[in-house]
């Protein structure tokens, strides 16, 4: 490994995938680490944060201007919104207003990795073609992941630097305050459930309880994505990021409940968005009882994601060929994935 100085900005450094990647990146010890989020956070080691509004083009320019010692650009932001076509206009500007800021006064900039998903492949929207690959047509607009990658390469045109795009399913790994983290998601419900003295339901349409799916463990998508950043084969290349295997919720749930020590019942289909909506009071009472981290019920979990994840009444699965072939060949075990993440929330205080 080469042992020149490397300066990664991870924007978006507070999600899921941007705290794993920066938590990586720090074990490293040829990168210095900048994190951008709206929040920011506490220096630590060689990771420095900066709060930023990335709406705001002004105040992007002003709080990244002086960051000319950039040499890779992890982008990992992302802004929720209520429909698919309202996703492009925020989500392509965040991306561009960065560049933007960045591009000009970070002379050594090698490197832009953007972090996308399968909706590149429509996979939000009903049965895609599955297994899916990198090479597959785009589906009809509006997508903004396909939008921020058509940016980078008609902006790349002609540089120095090169543009990577990681395309990961379900991402599992530790975060709070993240709309997009199904594994807080199943452990906040079935700590509820249980305390309730309830069985572990799968509340998802009557069909995906059987349908193929993969999850990405945000670990080993950090791994990948520096990986890619770094590898000078994975220039202005697509690629898929899972753990490496396949499963259905009906093999998979009984050994998630045997975790939390819960029976399973038949799945019955419930919007936990609505369900959970008066579940507050509960939470805060059963994080007293149990000496928990104190922590807004809004931030533990997302009741909406869970929807939009357990209603795939249809398989959510990609190739993760190109990978391999192009030299990345780690892969995690699902279930042994669930498992350590709840434990480790368990050891942070966050579920019982």
């Amino acid at each position: 490994m080469s042992t020149q100085k490397k300066v990664a900005l991870v924007v978006g450094a507070q999600g899921v995938i941007g705290r794993n990647l920066v938590d990586h990146l720090a074990t490293l010890g040829d990168w210095d680490v900048i994190g951008l989020s709206r929040r920011g956070g506490a220096p630590s080691g060689r990771v420095r944060h900066v709060a930023v509004d990335l709406l705001d083009r002004t105040h992007c320019r002003e709080k990244l201007s002086g960051l000319t010692q950039v040499t890779h650009i992890f982008y990992a932001a992302y802004q929720d919104r209520p429909t698919w076509a309202e996703l492009v206009p925020p989500n392509l500007a965040m991306l561009v207003n960065v560049v933007d800021a960045v591009e000009p006064v970070a002379r050594g900039l090698r490197h832009i990795s953007l972090m996308q998903g399968y909706k590149v492949y429509g996979a939000h929207l009903g049965p895609f073609k599955t297994p899916a690959r990198e090479n597959d047509p785009h589906h009809m607009p509006p997508e903004f992941n396909i939008d921020q990658q058509a940016f980078l390469e008609e902006r790349q045109k002609g540089k120095g630097w090169s543009w990577s795009a990681l395309r990961p399913s379900v991402v599992c790994g530790f975060a709070l305050g993240n709309p997009m983290n199904l594994a807080m998601v199943i452990a906040v419900y079935a700590a509820i459930s249980k305390e309730l003295g309830l069985p572990l339901r799968f509340p998802g349409k009557p069909g995906a309880y059987d349908k193929l799916i993969e999850m990405t463990d945000a670990g080993l998508l950090a791994r990948a994505t520096v990986w890619a950043a770094t590898d000078e084969r994975c220039a202005n290349q697509a690629f898929n990021i899972n753990n490496g295997d396949l499963f259905r919720w009906n093999e998979m749930w009984p050994k998630i409940a045997r975790f939390f020590e819960l029976e399973v019942a038949p799945p019955l289909p419930m919007s936990l968005d609505v369900i959970m909506a008066d579940k507050e009071p509960l939470w805060n009472a059963l994080a007293e009882k149990h000496g928990l981290e104190r922590h807004p019920y809004k931030d533990v979990s997302s009741w909406r994601f869970g929807d939009f994840v357990f209603a795939w009444d249809y398989d959510v699965i990609a190739d993760g060929s190109k990978a391999r072939r192009f030299g990345f060949h780690e892969f995690v075990d699902s279930e042994e994935m669930f498992l350590r993440i709840f434990a480790d929330l368990r050891r942070r205080r966050i579920i019982p």
